[in-house]
């Protein structure tokens, strides 16, 4: 509810704001008769995008770029997630019509790897359980630029979901004991598979090698022994990251960082003039109704000035963009270009050790993609 009262607020300052300006006028009407296709996107040939660390500025919301790449037969989801810092389920929703486990041979992969920055403050580890990622911001020194660090979590399955809200990281280790929680014995006692009181360090351990204490009882950021599960609802309220990641994360955030758990399926930001909305599938145990929520949400957001420019969004727009939840960007507002002028980047599958044959080489277009 008080989520809702914080949008019903947002809206009506919005419109106060759009009345007082009067050299950009920005609006949403209704408009069901054309709904848009998020799969009509245009690719260029550009330099493929690597790592998951980008610059931004105060006034950006958007950072990384959707890139697609070519499969090889033996290539699969949980393959191309790990090498491109995603989940498996981000590829899932991606690509729905293709089958995660066998791509195919040249079948194109779109690859979600640009990201709406989560509505919070920009510090510490931010963690956005609808979209199954962590952001990390690490500290700058006055004049240096902002950098945020991305990475793919697992996160707590039904019925053990990861919990929100604002605590910090009150302890580190390394190689940890796994003091299994009764209720998590309780249920692999029940399915007759039982578990013992402690799981040492090693192969063995579902929490790997690396773990973040938070302030919330009971819960902790962690690698894990089974990386498929990364980008998935799994766990049993912990949040777990590849291996390698957990492994940097933990070399870099020391205890007292703030860490800010929100669960923010609609995304809204603004890369210059452009606004983006990005769609996750809310949780079923999400009561809230984003639907009803998506156009106060989004006029929360047309108080962005661009200036002398007179744009609109469709609300058939947004709600098909809802309906669809790629999990990546879709621009909504685009001052000076037609909204079909999206770009992508192509990208040389690097599971084929350097194989030039697998360069998508010339204009590919996201809707081929799905298509293939």
């Amino acid at each position: 509810m008080k989520a809702i009262h914080n949008f019903i607020v947002i809206s009506m300052c919005c419109a106060l704001v759009l009345t007082a300006c009067s050299d950009y006028q920005i609006s949403v009407f209704e408009d069901d008769s054309e709904v848009y296709d998020t799969t009509e996107l245009v690719a260029q040939e550009l330099i493929p995008i690597g790592g998951n660390r980008f610059a931004f500025t105060e006034q950006q919301d958007v950072v990384g770029q959707v890139q697609i790449v070519r499969a090889r037969y033996e290539d699969t989801f949980v393959d191309f997630a790990r090498a491109y810092g995603l989940g498996y389920d981000d590829l899932v929703a991606a690509n729905p019509d293709v089958d995660p486990w066998l791509p195919g041979e040249g079948t194109l992969i779109v690859l979600p790897t640009q990201f709406v920055l989560p509505l919070s403050p920009r510090e510490g580890l931010v963690l956005n359980i609808a979209a199954k990622r962590l952001f990390y911001y690490p500290p700058v020194a006055d004049g240096e630029s902002r950098v945020v660090e991305t990475f793919p979590i697992g996160i707590g399955r039904a019925g053990w979901a990861t919990p929100t809200g604002i605590t910090t990281v009150v302890s580190r280790a390394r190689d940890p004991i796994w003091y299994v929680p009764r209720s998590v014995r309780d249920e692999y006692e029940a399915a007759g598979d039982p578990l013992p009181r402690r799981v040492p360090p090693g192969p063995d351990n579902p929490l790997g090698h690396y773990v973040l204490g938070l302030g919330i009882p009971g819960y902790l950021i962690h690698g894990t022994n089974k990386p498929a599960g990364v980008g998935m609802r799994v766990s049993y309220g912990c949040v777990r990251l590849y291996p390698e990641d957990i492994e940097y994360i933990f070399s870099q955030v020391q205890i007292g960082t703030q860490v800010r758990i929100v669960n923010q399926p609609y995304l809204f930001g603004w890369y210059g003039t452009d606004l983006y909305f990005e769609a996750h599938t809310p949780f079923d145990e999400d009561d809230r109704d984003w639907l009803n929520l998506l156009l106060p949400m989004a006029r929360s957001n047309l108080v962005e000035p661009v200036a002398g420019s007179e744009q609109r969004i469709e609300v058939s727009r947004l709600k098909s963009i809802a309906g669809e939840h790629r999990g990546y960007p879709v621009p909504v507002v685009q001052h000076g270009n037609g909204l079909d002028a999206y770009n992508v980047r192509r990208v040389i599958n690097i599971l084929a050790s350097g194989d030039s044959e697998n360069d998508l080489g010339g204009v590919v277009s996201v809707s081929d993609a799905i298509a293939n």
